[in-house]
């Protein structure tokens, strides 16, 4: 594992296990890679709660509570798909923050309105889920490894703007 995902891991190990929260994952294209990032860290059964690989639209479905509408209409690799599996990672994990991640990695399954490389990302907590998109294609593990640090540095980010909060939730 790189050393930036091992240092992105334990800044976010940092503020939520001093803060007293939780964490979840539901990962579809990355396939548990965001999860065994935050696991690397030593101490992450202290705030990782667990995750589910979503790799199939009937999995989202069943377990995470994606709109059967939304997956036909708009496909699994859309906004609206990386916010209800940070939703639905909320609810079924019951923690306080959550990662997704949905898209094609590659190096087949693109097309021309979603070509290979084209991730979702959803990250937040029940009351502000946020999304990033990845659009480029360096082929299916550097897709991947992108997505995964990529996530990773969002939730950090959200964390810390919001560490304030945290921090008088805590008291």
């Amino acid at each position: 594992m790189e050393l930036e995902t091992k240092i992105l891991s334990k800044q976010i190990q940092e503020l939520l296990y001093n803060n007293e929260k939780t964490l979840g994952t539901a990962e579809s294209c990355t396939g548990g890679r965001i999860a065994e990032a935050i696991i690397a860290v030593p101490g992450a059964s202290n705030y990782y709660k667990g995750g589910i690989i979503s790799y199939t639209n009937e999995i989202k479905e069943k377990l995470l509570n994606v709109s059967h509408q939304v997956l036909e209409e708009q496909t699994a690799v859309c906004e609206e798909v990386a916010k209800e599996m940070v939703s639905g990672a909320i609810k079924a994990l019951d923690v306080d923050f959550a990662i997704s991640a949905t898209g094609i990695a590659g190096p087949t399954g693109g097309t021309k309105e979603i070509p290979v490389g084209t991730i979702w990302l959803g990250y937040g907590n029940a009351g502000d889920i946020r999304t990033f998109e990845l659009t480029e294609d360096f082929g299916r593990d550097i897709n991947l490894g992108i997505a995964t640090n990529k996530a990773l540095q969002l939730l950090l980010n959200f964390l810390k703007e919001h560490e304030k909060e945290l921090d008088a939730e805590k008291k």
